[in-house]
Order: structure tokens, then sequence, then C-alpha cells
């Protein structure tokens, strides 16, 4: 896929719809920057967006990611198939959030431990210190993973897991 030429068709549709980058990110619920960045092609919409957009500008999603017109419509089963994909998409995007919500939440209530701990007086000696140490070393563990897990660099984790496992 090109998406230098999608982004050109992007531009183009929106221009026979006589809109501006401001109302069409108005409609999707985006930023005008992010409009602009589909229509340079330096990013793009999300599967459901991209579904919206063939449905806003009668256009096939076929169409959309080719960056160019088709003359066959696209058939219908296809385009369920693909709305039942970007649903299933969005839903373990929000499993995935939910769970580094949680996560970060313990974070912040470990390092408020450790905060009440030290304000105390009672992080440098006995068991207390080793609460207070754990309870600073968490927040600083979950920093570390979530920074990791919200790269692009992740999907290379996971392939290098599953070259693991399955060898294993």
């Amino acid at each position: 896929m090109d998406q230098k030429k999608t982004g050109r068709f992007f531009k183009e549709l929106r221009g026979e719809k006589g809109i501006t980058q401001e109302q069409l990110a108005e409609h999707f619920g985006v930023s005008g920057r992010t409009v602009s960045r589909w229509e340079t092609g330096s990013n793009m919409p999300d599967l459901d967006v991209l579904i919206e957009m063939a449905d806003f500008y009668e256009v096939d999603l076929r169409e959309l990611l080719d960056g160019e017109r088709k003359s066959e419509k696209m058939n219908k089963d296809l385009e369920e198939t693909v709305l039942k994909v970007a649903d299933y998409s969005n839903d373990e995007k929000m499993k995935i959030m939910r769970r580094m919500h949680i996560i970060c939440w313990i974070g912040v209530v470990s390092f408020i431990i450790f905060l009440i701990l030290e304000a105390m007086g009672l992080a440098d000696s006995g068991v207390t210190e080793d609460i207070a140490s754990f309870c600073l070393g968490l927040p600083f563990g979950i920093l570390l993973v979530s920074v990791l897990y919200t790269s692009r660099h992740m999907s290379k984790v996971r392939a290098f897991k599953k070259k693991i496992l399955h060898r294993g």
C-alpha cells in the first residue's frame, strides 16, 4: 500500500465534497492535524475510521486503501467481514487499555505508599525499608513495561516470545 498515494486520494475526495480539513476532522472526531497527516500519507486512520470514510465519501474500502477509484463495487459480505475485524480490533484495544489503566493505578498507589513511608521516616530501616523499596521499584518497573508495551517495538518482542515458546 502506498500511503502517499492514499493520502492524495483522501485529499481529492475531501475536495470533491467541498469541505475543509477542520470540517472533516469534526465529522470523524479527530483533530485537524490528524486529517492533515492522513492526507500527506504520514499516518493512516484506524480501520473503523476508514470504514466510516468509505461510507462518507461513498467509495469502496479497497479504493481508499489503494488510493484510486475502482470500477467494481465492494462485495457486501467482504464489507461485513471488514467491519467485524474492525470491531474485534477495537475490542482488543479497549481490553489492553483497561489493563494498562489498572496497572498504572497500581503503580500510583504503590508510589504514594512509598512517599508516606518516606515522609514518616519509616523508609530507612527494617521491614518498612523493604516495603518502601518495593513500593518505589514497582512503579518504576510499571513505567518501563508501559513504555515498552506502547512502543512500536512491542511487535518484535511478541514475535520473539512466540519463537521461543514454539521451540521450547
